[in-house]
């Protein structure tokens, strides 16, 4: 597998709006894709409406794929893509089946339960066994920066579906403007960290 998980950009100004703020880091984000060689993969992203979907993608599917937040592959050819300013980017990899997913889960993502919901569409369509599921959560707001810890949420949902391997670093994003944008603390003014994920041979 290839991963990861971009930080803030020093010294680039992104106190705008989302789309033009993803523009300006659009440059910083393809280099970051060539360097873990997934430049020539298809990329997927979602349009993340703060919703439960998820869909199951190949290099041939359209991208971005309309009202869903997370996305699943069993290609090679795709790498897979989440913008987060707070929420949580959350990682999922079946090794045996070779089947990945990638979350985009704030508030609103967590209590609908698309953790839980991804899993399922894991296990029930492409054969994925929970127990040998890899989870692991990105750098997330939490308390007392923010009204719940819904970074908990995830991890108690992937539990809950059979999920024995859980990570978490418990880093919060609004505690370390150096590193990370948080559109809290900043006011929903602030870029976006990119979590990427992709199937390698």
């Amino acid at each position: 597998m290839a991963h990861g998980f971009t930080g803030r950009v020093p010294g680039l100004d992104v106190t705008t709006e989302r789309e033009a703020a993803l523009e300006r880091l659009a440059v910083h984000h393809e280099v970051v894709r060539e360097r873990l060689g997934l430049a020539g993969k298809a990329y997927a992203i979602g349009q993340q409406v703060h919703g439960r979907e998820v869909a199951i993608v190949d290099a041939a599917t359209p991208f971005p794929v309309p009202a869903v937040d997370g996305l699943i592959t069993a290609d090679p050819g795709v790498c897979l893509g989440v913008y987060v300013a707070d929420c949580c980017a959350v990682y999922l990899v079946e090794p045996e089946r070779r089947v990945i997913g990638l979350l985009h889960s704030g508030r609103k993502g967590s209590e609908l339960g698309i953790t839980t919901a991804a899993i399922t569409r894991m296990r029930d369509d492409l054969g994925c066994d929970p127990a040998k599921m890899i989870v692991q959560l990105s750098p997330c707001i939490r308390p007392p920066h923010f009204e719940i810890d819904f970074a908990a949420l995830i991890a108690a949902q992937a539990r809950a579906a059979g999920v024995h391997q859980v990570f978490d670093d418990r880093v919060c994003t609004a505690t370390r403007l150096d590193r990370y944008y948080s559109y809290r603390a900043e006011r929903g003014k602030t870029g976006r960290m990119l979590a990427l994920l992709a199937l390698t041979a």
